[in-house]
């Protein structure tokens, strides 16, 4: 769990001010400014205030937290900063709210009037829904809900894309080589901007002195402009730093390109790369990335829990991605970036809730406190009726008094495996599961039978994780047995960005017939076998 007092500025909140925390995001040049929304939806900022960009309505600096009332209600789902500092933030609703410095039009309203409270933006975007932004030094994006992108305010390097080096004082759809293309993610650097699209190409425009456009040579660039490096990868998420970038393929692969003064590469060395190279190639598959525009620090999580760093931290130069003891990749930021800003809007759970979950996850499997039983495969798994009655609808069900099971101590159970029903009965206690994509199948099958639609959604995402070019096509498979709609779409979409091996795999020739024939037809629609 991240623990948002790791961030200095927290430590002026009383404990029960940061258990209303829900979301929360430190920025500016000396990590001294912060902004946080809490769990009725209420927005506060405190801090230095430099340029305005608490949005308090002032210009006064405060360690007391103030509240924005203009943003009352509004269920945040993304956040951004820029150096100015500048502010943008988009709401649920796919509204657009920007505020703080304004000296290049970077709060898209058309002036370079400093902005003192949330202004929402609205130029160009009124029959839009944005549902992510992000800021670069001095310029905006925002990304709309049916994938496309504006940019708008400083552009001397081409950072908008609009085509110019003039500055943009409203948004601007960036088009180009992005016209007809759905981005899925945006994320900028000082003065870069990269997209990612939905077939897993990415495009980068603006600044690019260092090669952090990833384009193979250091030219800025003014309008998208494909990273032919990464052609026959299917890219998911693209982070940007300072002047670097790194980039996670669907198979959880890790590519960096950039600046590399401070090793954020981590290629070993310091020498600046112009396109994309392989790193942690010989560690456990990556989950997640993170960087940011203000810092040189990078940092990745992987399937296995662990964080690494590497970078600028805490003013040492490492060049190697170093094994971590922390949790998150959040916490790299909090305790060694400079300045120690947060990457993302940071999303909290709190130690009264975790408490419980601890003291049910050490009485799972307990023969000392059980009360029940289940025998499977020959061997037994120790629960209590009370917490399985309160967890799950179906043992509320089996446990009345017309249910013989209700009078037994031991329960045989020979539908599902040992493996997965051990997991589904430690998920009803500890709120998780740790199982194989292969058994995650079995688990979202005993899901679906149970109408455990959370256990679901859990085993849906443990298959995207773990999705391979060799079990693409089972999973499928078992995504269109289970009715996982979502889960379907995304091993379709899998299957068809690497066709080529996975039609050469076992799973894809031993699979029902009818099967086969509606997958061919989709990706046939799909033009997965033109030329």
């Amino acid at each position: 769990m991240v623990d948002v007092s790791k961030w200095p500025l927290f430590t002026l909140l009383s404990p029960p001010e940061l258990a209303t925390i829900r979301q929360a995001c430190v920025f500016g040049t000396s990590a001294n400014e912060a902004i946080y929304i809490t769990h009725d939806d209420e927005v506060f900022g405190f801090g230095f205030n430099c340029s305005n960009c608490l949005g308090t309505g002032d210009s006064l600096s405060t360690i007391v937290p103030k509240k924005l009332d203009l943003l009352r209600g509004k269920k945040v789902v993304s956040l951004s900063y820029g150096s100015g500092p500048h502010v943008l933030l988009a709401t649920a609703d796919g509204e657009l709210f920007a505020w703080g410095h304004n000296g290049y039009s970077q709060l898209g309203n058309g002036t370079t009037n400093q902005g003192v409270c949330p202004l929402l933006v609205a130029t160009n975007l009124q029959s839009k829904k944005v549902r992510e932004v992000a800021c670069g030094s001095h310029h905006s994006m925002a990304l709309t809900q049916d994938g496309e992108v504006f940019a708008w305010g400083y552009n001397n390097c081409g950072q908008v894309g609009s085509g110019s080096t003039a500055n943009q004082p409203s948004p601007r759809r960036v088009s180009s080589c992005l016209q007809g293309k759905t981005v899925t993610g945006i994320t900028c650097g000082q003065t870069s901007s990269m997209a990612v699209v939905d077939n897993g190409e990415v495009y980068g425009w603006g600044y690019n002195g260092n090669g952090q456009l990833g384009i193979g040579n250091n030219g800025n660039q003014l309008t998208p402009c494909r990273l032919a490096a990464l052609q026959g990868l299917c890219i998911q998420q693209v982070v940007s730093g300072y002047a670097h970038c790194l980039a996670l393929t669907d198979e959880g692969l890790l590519y960096t390109w950039g600046a590399n003064t401070y090793g954020q590469l981590g290629t070993g060395n310091k020498s600046n790369q112009l396109s994309p190279v392989h790193i942690m190639a010989e560690k456990d598959r990556v989950v997640e990335i993170a960087a940011c525009h203000s810092t040189h620090t990078s940092a990745a999580k992987t399937q296995s829990g662990q964080v690494y760093m590497w970078g600028q931290c805490r003013s040492q130069s490492i060049v190697l991605p170093h094994l971590t003891h922390f949790a998150a990749t959040d916490d790299v930021f909090a305790c060694f970036a400079t300045p120690t800003v947060m990457w993302r809007l940071l999303s909290m759970e709190h130690d009264d809730f975790l408490t419980v979950a601890q003291s049910l996850r050490k009485e799972f499997d307990s023969p000392e406190t059980a009360d029940l039983k289940f025998s499977i495969d020959g061997k037994y798994i120790y629960v209590h009726k009370a917490v399985l009655k309160i967890r799950c609808e179906h043992f509320r069900s089996m446990f009345q008094s017309h249910w013989t099971e209700d009078l037994q101590e031991v329960i045989e159970v020979d539908q599902f495996s040992y493996p997965v029903y051990r997991s589904f009965l430690q998920f009803l206690y500890t709120d998780s599961i740790d199982l194989p994509p292969e058994d995650a199948i079995g688990l979202l099958d005993l899901a679906t039978s149970y109408c455990e639609n959370r256990l679901k959604r859990l085993c849906q995402h443990i298959i995207k994780r773990g999705i391979t070019v060799e079990n693409a096509f089972a999973l499928l498979s078992a995504a269109v047995r289970y009715d996982a709609e979502d889960l379907e779409e995304f091993c379709f979409r899998f299957c068809v960005n690497h066709l080529t091996q996975v039609t050469q795999t076992g799973a894809f020739w031993q699979v029902d017939g009818a099967l086969l024939k509606e997958f061919i037809c989709r990706a046939s629609r799909c033009g997965a076998f033109k030329n």
